[in-house]
């Protein structure tokens, strides 16, 4: 009985978005990808919408996407390149994917923005001061490669 016990506190520790009082950014695929793993040393072309993140899970639309299905006027691919001016919480969340996923990257405030407010009120985005983020991203692949 201690050994299942212990089983599911680790099983709750590993799901927990704070680990020894650290961030961390939750990943929840939506679509596995068949490709290898996302890495720093490439640089990657993806579909991005990015959303506020509720503490109880409720997202609002930030206004920033670059799919037309959620308001942006055309498709238009985002190139980046994982720790290359990006904030914290996207290069640790695209590197534990894969070319061609789809997932949810939950992004704490620490990790994303923080108390820095980003766009502007009534604008085309904004993101308030200490707001946790969630991106869904799907990554399709190296730019200047076929796509998946």
């Amino acid at each position: 009985m201690l050994t299942i016990f212990l089983f599911c506190a680790i099983l709750v520790s590993l799901s927990a978005p704070v680990v020894q009082g650290m961030s961390i950014v939750k990943v929840d695929v939506i679509s596995k990808g068949s490709g290898p793993p996302v890495t720093r040393d490439d640089r990657y072309s993806s579909m991005v919408t990015l959303y506020i993140e509720d503490d109880n899970g409720e997202k609002t639309p930030s206004g920033w996407s670059t799919r037309k299905e959620d308001g942006a006027a055309v498709d238009q691919p985002f190139e980046f390149q994982p720790g290359v001016g990006l904030i914290q919480g996207w290069t640790d969340g695209v590197l534990q994917m894969n070319i061609g996923e789809r997932a949810y990257l939950h992004v704490p405030s620490a990790l994303g923005y923080g108390s820095n407010p980003m766009g502007s009120q009534g604008g085309a985005f904004y993101i308030p001061a200490n707001s946790n983020l969630l991106f869904d991203i799907e990554i399709l692949g190296i730019v200047g490669e076929t796509e998946l």
